[in-house]
């Protein structure tokens, strides 16, 4: 039992898919340079903060790390406690995790961290010990921690669009509903559905519920036609405003696409 984790800490507010028995949460890791967030199941325990922060440190499935997923939390990192007092998270980490890497990198962790404990309602602010001890600057670069930190800290490292579900590697329905949220020109956000060929099967098109200058949340249902289960994608891309034949920001989820029923 690695942690321990004192507190309220209920499930997140996004719990669709939920069921008697399961808990749902989302974890954030990075793709390139920015964020990227991914949902794990398990079933249900008290200890959901404790959950999310060892299924950060455990990392990216092998499926999300062949799809470019990636953590800057070194391995090695370990969960000594995670306390909840007044809204503020104190989340105790083994000194690993501020070894090795640069600014970038220990920003990165910061934000992994932040980001999945900041989904839960009673979490208003997170801080940080290592090996027991408050930490008020973190490694060599000097990144000052010394207050509570949120998720909104890090949206420089939001990427423009982020989808939310289907998951990479999922089976996914026909229709398929994807959603995310996304900051692009006129909110405009398109959604193609690719099968193995790499031929288009499905579009979509909608409008997050903010665009140009902030983020809005997108959900859209594409209906697509394929003959039997294969692996495709599902890309969800803003508009080519420029007209530069592509479109500027473009994201790709690699899952299994099913014969509509």
């Amino acid at each position: 039992d690695t942690g321990t984790e004192s507190g309220t800490l209920p499930i997140p507010t996004d719990t669709s898919g939920q069921s008697s028995g399961v808990v749902r949460y989302k974890v954030w890791f990075h793709r390139g340079e920015q964020l990227f967030v991914v949902t794990r199941t398990q079933s249900a325990t008290p200890r959901v903060g404790t959950a999310a922060m060892e299924a950060l440190l455990a990392g990216p499935s092998p499926g999300e790390r062949s799809a470019g997923v990636a953590t800057q939390i070194p391995d090695g990192t370990q969960l000594l406690g995670l306390i909840v007092d007044k809204g503020i998270a104190t989340v105790d980490l083994t000194s690993e995790y501020e070894s090795g890497g640069g600014t970038a990198s220990m920003t990165m962790r910061l934000a992994q961290v932040v980001c999945t404990l900041d989904q839960f309602p009673t979490v208003k602010g997170v801080l940080f010990k290592l090996d027991g001890r408050p930490v008020d600057v973190l490694g060599g670069e000097g990144i000052v921690i010394d207050h509570p930190l949120r998720c909104r800290d890090y949206r420089d490292l939001l990427p423009v669009i982020l989808v939310t579900s289907p998951a990479i590697g999922q089976a996914v329905s026909n229709p398929v509903t994807v959603s995310g949220s996304a900051n692009v020109f006129e909110a405009n956000v398109t959604v193609d559905i690719v099968d193995s060929s790499g031929r288009v099967v499905g579009n979509a098109f909608t409008t997050a519920t903010c665009g140009t200058g902030c983020r809005g949340t997108f959900s859209v249902t594409v209906s697509y036609e394929v003959r039997a289960a294969q692996r495709g994608e599902i890309v969800v891309h803003d508009d080519d405003a420029a007209g530069t034949g592509h479109p500027p920001h473009e994201v790709h989820i690699p899952v299994v696409l099913q014969p509509a029923s």
